[in-house]
């Protein structure tokens, strides 16, 4: 026991009866407290989860002339890149990627990421014990970025990993991820679960469990555990840089696709509309007091939501008796619906509530790939800071559009002018100004014109696949 100096106990005794009962209760309260929560050890749960936690090994073949930076069938620029950077490959070579992944299935089925193992001719895992497996895909998805690959199991092959429920996990609590980070076999880290239902820019589909235990490459793909040893997600990011800002696939929407991945293909619903936020600068010019729901910016043509009878500058603010919030939303909603069940939906068209029945559509499983815009030459500059070119039917055809595309090319974009505060870019395409169509400069040079200061004008832009509304403040 520490000793009390001698000038101190005048001022001790000053305190009073009270004081020193506070501080009698006040020991007893501390010596209640557990000493072995002082220092946690997590090395039984570590114990428990290692056996179901395999490090995955893909062997892929890349095409060297497909890494360039350019084309490689242009002589011009091969060329030039030759004559800085030297000899430029060409051929194939092998490269291995390293990952992880959690057995879910004693017969063998293994939870992975798809960028670990697609286009893989060869994966192997090893467990804990260092023994090898040579696995085959079943299946996988890589807009969720999951894949579920398979081993021939044998009598040692170790038991299935038990699934949580993400639900049910709440910021603050605990986890350990697990994996084989930069080849270190079989590493765990601790942490807890920082945020849910993040949106990183990943896919359309995001929704990450956000945690501050070390995720690092060849984490991906392995199981981010509870601290009942169950597996609540699937670590597939990290922020670049940062520290301590990994996410991992919340297990209950892991759990939603197995049976699809087990039959080898995702089938997701589809609308057959391109959506976007809408920002309270839209609200006003779509009668509305304040944003309400989702707008939709284009369709697809002979699409489910076309056929229906749904229009551009539609508003979804309900889905099948559900209120919509936002874009993303809505997104992994309808990809949840089975293809051929007929949904309502209710909207809004010029202020008016409207319901419309429409049946949903299976997802294209490929997307077209259409080549970037090419940027066109400047013309006179504008006040409100673009410098446009008109689409004439070759320049269409260049940027991938129809020959008979509607609209105005977007050549140049001042800085801190209006068009680059609506977010306007180079090769950008003006197709409507205030509900009208712009066939010509001079049409949207008009509409430029009649909107004095402080004045705004709802434009739609067409860029790359992308239709979307911005506003135009004068």
């Amino acid at each position: 026991m520490q000793s009390i100096r001698k000038g101190a106990l005048p001022r001790l005794m000053v305190l009073g009866a009270w004081s020193i009962w506070m501080v009698l209760v006040g020991a007893n309260v501390a010596s209640a407290v557990p000493t072995d929560n002082i220092h946690q050890s997590y090395a039984g749960l570590a114990e428990q989860v290692k056996h179901t936690v395999v490090n995955v090994f893909a062997t892929k073949i890349i095409d060297l002339e497909e890494s360039l930076p350019f084309d490689s069938s242009d002589s011009q620029l091969k060329e030039f890149f030759e004559r800085f950077f030297g000899e430029l490959p060409e051929g194939k070579r092998e490269t291995n990627a390293l990952g992880s992944g959690f057995i879910i299935d004693a017969s063998g089925l293994i939870l992975t990421n798809s960028h670990v193992v697609e286009k893989s001719n060869q994966i192997k895992i090893r467990l804990h014990n260092l023994k090898e497996y040579t696995a085959e895909i079943v299946g996988h998805d890589p807009k969720t970025d999951l894949a579920l690959i398979k081993v021939e199991p044998d009598e040692q092959f170790p038991r299935p990993a038990k699934l949580g429920n993400s639900e049910s996990i709440h910021v603050g609590d605990g986890v350990m991820a697990a994996g084989n980070p930069f080849g270190l076999s079989h590493s765990v880290t601790v942490g807890i679960i920082s945020a849910k239902g993040r949106v990183i820019g990943a896919g359309p589909y995001d929704d990450f469990l956000q945690t501050d235990a070390a995720i690092n490459p060849g984490n991906s793909g392995g199981p981010l555990f509870d601290m009942k040893g169950e597996v609540i997600g699937v670590n597939t990011a990290m922020v670049e840089g940062g520290q301590g800002i990994g996410f991992a696939i919340p297990i209950n929407a892991v759990r939603d696709l197995l049976p699809m991945l087990k039959e080898g293909e995702v089938v997701r619903g589809w609308l057959g509309v391109v959506i976007q936020e809408l920002t309270p600068e839209l609200a006003g010019f779509f009668h509305l007091d304040e944003p309400e729901g989702v707008l939709i910016a284009d369709l697809v043509k002979g699409g489910p939501a076309e056929k229906a009878g749904l229009q551009r500058g539609d508003i979804i603010v309900d889905l099948a008796g559900r209120p919509v919030d936002d874009p993303q939303e809505i997104t992994i909603r309808v990809a949840d619906i089975k293809p051929g069940t007929q949904v309502q939906l209710q909207v809004l068209r010029d202020g008016r509530s409207r319901n419309r029945f429409v049946t949903i559509g299976t997802m294209p499983t490929e997307k077209i790939e259409e080549p970037p815009p090419e940027q066109p030459s400047g013309t006179d500059q504008q006040k409100w800071g673009v410098s446009l070119d008109p689409l004439t039917p070759a320049l269409a055809r260049r940027m991938g559009l129809a020959g008979n595309e509607n609209g105005v090319v977007i050549a140049e974009v001042t800085p801190m002018s209006p068009a680059a505060h609506a977010g306007l870019k180079p090769g950008d395409v003006v197709k409507e100004v205030n509900g009208r169509q712009v066939w010509t400069i001079d049409q949207l040079q008009g509409a430029l014109g009649r909107a004095g200061e402080g004045k705004e004008l709802l434009v739609l832009v067409k860029r790359g696949e992308n239709t979307f509304f911005t506003v135009l403040q004068g």
